[in-house]
């Protein structure tokens, strides 16, 4: 499904990705986990269309997508959560959902029965629907950045951090409602909570100064002793 081919990616003349290389398959649940700074992000937003590799490919569904811009990569079935949420606080919970539904005709036809879809996962959302967004709790904007994601019901949603900054039991919710998401899409995760992405995911990959070092089921890494020590303690 996605193909990431040895991709080298930075900022101006600082490079953050060496020759980076993973595939998220069909329906599968992949997380990439490491420590701060290690281009965790930059892999998200190299594969989005927001940032220009130097070298390699990616492919997505068997199409180059490498080189293409954000919009047209969001238009072949890619969404991406970013960290810190990027909500548009002066609207309201269901003005905020619908513009999730705009990126394509297809999500905009099927607009209507995506919000009954998002407000079976997320009911708080349907509870808040009036609301603007500035007044929700950090949990409650978290739910509604991944429920305007989900409105362009893509093939690959990408998450970059949704725990962060949020408390167990509100992280619990969200992963709960993600495993309910199993045959309607692939699943890229950036997680810091390394437990909790590990037992998520059918597979991940540890990247370490933006090479990937390390890779194996979830089950694997969690049992991993290097993981362990280093990341979950």
């Amino acid at each position: 499904m996605l193909s990431v081919e040895k991709i080298n990616v930075g900022y101006g003349t600082i490079q953050v990705l060496w020759d980076v290389t993973f595939n998220v398959k069909q329906g599968e649940k992949v997380a990439i986990i490491g420590p701060n700074s290690a281009g965790k992000t930059t892999t998200l937003k190299a594969i989005a269309g927001l940032l220009r590799i130097k070298s390699g490919m990616i492919e997505f569904m068997g199409e180059k997508i490498s080189g293409l811009p954000a919009h047209e990569v969001v238009k072949r079935g890619i969404v991406l959560v970013p960290e810190g949420r990027r909500l548009f606080p002066k609207m309201t919970v269901l003005e905020n959902l619908k513009l999730g539904a705009l990126v394509t005709p297809e999500a905009k036809a099927k607009m209507k029965d995506t919000l009954e879809w998002v407000f079976q996962l997320f009911p708080v959302l349907k509870e808040r629907i009036n609301q603007r967004a500035e007044t929700l709790s950090g949990g409650e904007g978290q739910i509604l950045a991944i429920a305007r994601g989900l409105m362009a019901r893509p093939k690959l949603l990408m998450l970059d951090e949704p725990s962060l900054g949020l408390g167990p039991i509100v992280v619990s919710q969200i992963f709960s409602a993600l495993e309910k998401l199993n045959g309607e899409g692939a699943i890229l995760l950036v997680e810091q909570y390394v437990t909790k992405a590990l037992e998520f995911s059918d597979r991940a990959y540890v990247l370490e100064r933006g090479k990937i070092v390390m890779e194996g089921t979830g089950e694997e890494l969690l049992k991993n002793e290097y993981i362990k020590r280093v990341y979950v303690g």
